[in-house]
């Protein structure tokens, strides 16, 4: 069971999780984005407590950064890899995810692989760099 390097947060990401404590009251562990969309990871026990009773956390948090807003599970592990990636790329679905040497591989349906690149592949780079900094191995997708 492999964990979860520790990753480099930067003054932005900073700023980000210091708003999110400070509306949901809960310390969140790191945030990124992906595909225009801001991801906060919290404790699996925290989730319900951070999105909010109807959302309201959520709606605030979007509304101050103007960008829409997702709080995910922490990845604790390698063996959380593929619902970690399913939470980020939903509703976008992807055969299997799994890690070979120093790879992480995504195996996707012709129709998704082209969905999950990207134009200009800007996807791809963005999992990429997540991928890098939660899991310190390269991604690919087959």
């Amino acid at each position: 069971m492999e964990r979860i390097i520790n990753r480099k947060i930067e003054m932005e990401d900073l700023r980000h999780l210091n708003l999110f404590e400070k509306i949901t009251k809960i310390r969140a562990k790191s945030c990124f984005e992906y595909n225009r969309t801001f991801f906060f990871c919290v404790d699996k026990r925290d989730l319900y407590k951070a999105i909010g009773k109807d959302s309201k956390n959520l709606k605030k948090i979007g509304s101050i950064l103007s960008k829409r807003i997702k709080i995910i599970e922490y990845p604790k592990t390698t063996q959380m890899l593929s619902s970690f990636i399913k939470a980020i790329v939903f509703p976008i679905e992807f055969n299997e995810a799994f890690t070979e040497g120093e790879n992480i591989i995504l195996t996707t349906p012709k129709q998704t692989k082209a969905i999950l690149i990207g134009r200009n592949k800007t996807r791809l780079f963005e999992m990429k760099k997540i991928i890098k900094n939660f899991f310190g191995k390269e991604f690919k997708i087959k």
